[in-house]
């Protein structure tokens, strides 16, 4: 016996006119849970309502975010894997609200290089970001900081309130726990919402004392992911099935993280079988152009800056007349089409403008999410569980941790 599944209501209005994601969604459950892709399409369909959840969930909290970074010299964003590269995504526009330093830093970083790797200005604030809050190397990072540092503030952004970092500072004097939606703590091995919900929450902090106008931002980047979902899905399902073996992702600023986690998503999801590089728009001439050969999609997060986008179109228009690459996939709003050839596309997203460059990521790393999602499917892979090996997992496995020199015994 076939068991219907319940589409979520966002489900049914994107497949309205979706053919490809209609059957997909309306396969029965066992299908799509044999086929794996049962979790990682309704985490990557619900994130322009798990947007809305995250826009109420923050200025909800803002009292107590407020007082972590009252007064604070510089900031670091810190995490593990797509979580560090969440904290890209925000580093900028947090740096240029705040009008303070504000860094990146994995927490691999901070465990191996420890206040060596941290801004020297204090007070500070380290911000660590999670999906489920059980990272070895994240939880021993804040522990050995909280020893270390004093004059380090700590802000806990997850997805998971049973996970390891909000249960252990959740009470903590130096330490503030803020949990998003139970619906963002994806189950799926690579992070989707998990990841662009993070990204919005960390964003608050450029906010704090604009908490409509956050929502309002929230609200406008649903209704443009809406619009994707609702439009561009066929046209990722097809550049998915392409015959590419490698991908290059471009981006500026901010968008060069979301160019970044979306080089990661087809790697997660293809289980390294893609090559993938990401790279400026500027960057890419200065040698990692050798890489994109004749089978190499290019994907390129459009800035709606115009002398960003002008640097940018410049590039994209090089790589035509040198007939370089498979095809190209250009995500931005109000795009020219001259310079593209017939084999490219341009997927419309009205209203990232308003939206401006430094919120863009949450909406490019959606559509690097689908593509590496059908890629995945082409494969014969599963989008739940890609790596069936075993050779990555949802949260990486437990590994020794050792000492830093002033934690060591002896004289």
């Amino acid at each position: 016996m076939t068991t219907r599944t319940q589409q979520p209501a966002e489900s049914a209005s994107f497949a309205e006119n979706q053919p490809e994601l209609l059957q997909l969604v309306e396969a029965p459950v066992e299908v799509q849970t044999s086929r794996g892709y049962y979790h990682s399409l309704r985490e990557i369909l619900q994130q322009p309502s798990t947007w809305l959840a995250t826009a109420q969930t923050m200025p909800e909290a803002a009292a107590r975010v407020s007082r972590c970074v009252s007064g604070i010299k510089s900031l670091v964003l810190t995490g593990s894997g797509s979580s560090e590269y969440a904290g890209g995504c925000v580093r900028l526009p947090l740096q240029n609200s705040l009008g303070i330093v504000c860094e990146s830093i994995g927490s691999g970083t901070l465990l191996t290089l420890a206040d060596q790797a941290l801004p020297p200005e204090r007070p500070s604030l380290l911000v660590s970001l999670s999906r489920s809050g059980d990272s070895p190397e994240s939880l021993a990072t804040v522990s050995m900081l909280l020893q270390r540092e004093p004059e380090l503030r700590h802000l806990v952004l997850t997805c998971n309130a049973e996970g390891a970092l909000a249960r252990t500072y959740l009470n903590d004097r130096q330490a503030t726990v803020v949990t998003l939606d139970p619906r963002t703590n994806d189950r799926s091995l690579v992070m989707t919402s998990s990841f662009t919900n993070l990204v919005l929450a960390a964003r608050f902090l450029g906010y704090l004392d604009q908490p409509a106008a956050y929502k309002t931002l929230c609200h406008a980047l649903s209704q443009i992911a809406e619009r994707m979902l609702s439009s561009s899905f066929g046209t990722l399902a097809g550049f998915g099935r392409k015959n590419f073996d490698r991908v290059v992702y471009l981006g500026s600023g901010s968008q060069l993280d979301a160019a970044r986690e979306s080089a990661l998503k087809m790697m997660e999801m293809t289980a390294g079988r893609i090559c993938v590089l990401y790279e400026t728009y500027l960057g890419l001439r200065h040698g990692p152009m050798s890489f994109v050969s004749e089978n190499t999609l290019v994907v390129g997060f459009l800035s709606s800056d115009a002398r960003r986008r002008a640097y940018e179109l410049d590039l994209l228009g090089e790589l035509t007349r040198k007939k370089l690459g498979l095809a190209k996939l250009v995500i931005g709003d109000h795009v020219p089409r001259e310079g593209f050839s017939g084999e490219d596309a341009i997927i419309e997203c009205d209203g990232l403008a308003e939206a401006g460059d430094e919120n863009a990521p949450v909406i490019d790393v959606l559509a690097g999410q689908l593509l590496a999602f059908f890629r995945c499917l082409h494969e014969g892979l599963k989008p739940d569980s890609p790596s069936d090996s075993g050779v990555i997992s949802r949260v990486v496995e437990s590994f020794t941790l050792h000492n830093p020199p002033w934690d060591q015994d002896g004289p």
